[in-house]
């Protein structure tokens, strides 16, 4: 399948089947997630994937919706503060997200071609999530990934993808 195609098939799942994911297909993933781009080939970034039950639960608390304990398993983003590269010379922006977005791109991407389904989640309550993974003060989480197969019955397939045309986002200079 060629990428566009891919990027075209992909959509945020909200209902997963209780299968279990095979350890090859998550490694996959985070092999595709570890060769993201990053400024300056620091890579601040961290993933932590869960499986425990205990942890999950806790995890849940910071993003209180019912579709998203159905999945198996899950996947967190973070970007390491201490690591990430500042835009010093300026205004010493931290590029951390930027990095750990990208990965985390490259998780969804990686997903879906493995016939998983996943949804990037970022409405979450970063404390609650911080404590459950008993994160130090320079890991933040950037975003959390369910992660699964998809449960054809209850998922609604989406329609066609509601883009803004090249044409009302792009400027040619």
């Amino acid at each position: 399948m060629k990428l566009k195609e891919l990027i075209e098939s992909r959509y945020s799942v909200r209902a997963y089947h209780s299968l279990q994911v095979e350890k090859e297909k998550v490694d996959y993933i985070l092999e595709c997630a570890r060769l993201a781009p990053s400024a300056c080939n620091l890579q601040p970034w961290k993933f932590y994937v869960l499986t425990s039950k205990v942890i999950i639960e806790r995890m849940q608390a910071s993003y209180d919706r019912q579709w998203f304990k159905t999945a198996p398993m899950y996947i967190i983003v973070c970007k390491d503060s201490d690591i990430a590269w500042k835009r010093s010379k300026f205004d010493n922006k931290d590029f951390g997200d930027v990095d750990a977005a990208i990965s985390a791109e490259h998780i969804c991407l990686a997903a879906s071609e493995v016939g998983l389904g996943t949804c990037w989640v970022c409405n979450f309550d970063p404390q609650i999530l911080k404590d459950a993974l008993d994160l130090s003060d320079n890991v933040e989480p950037i975003a959390i990934f369910p992660l699964g197969y998809i449960d054809i019955d209850k998922s609604s397939l989406p329609e066609e993808k509601n883009r803004k045309p090249l044409s009302e986002i792009t400027e040619w200079i």
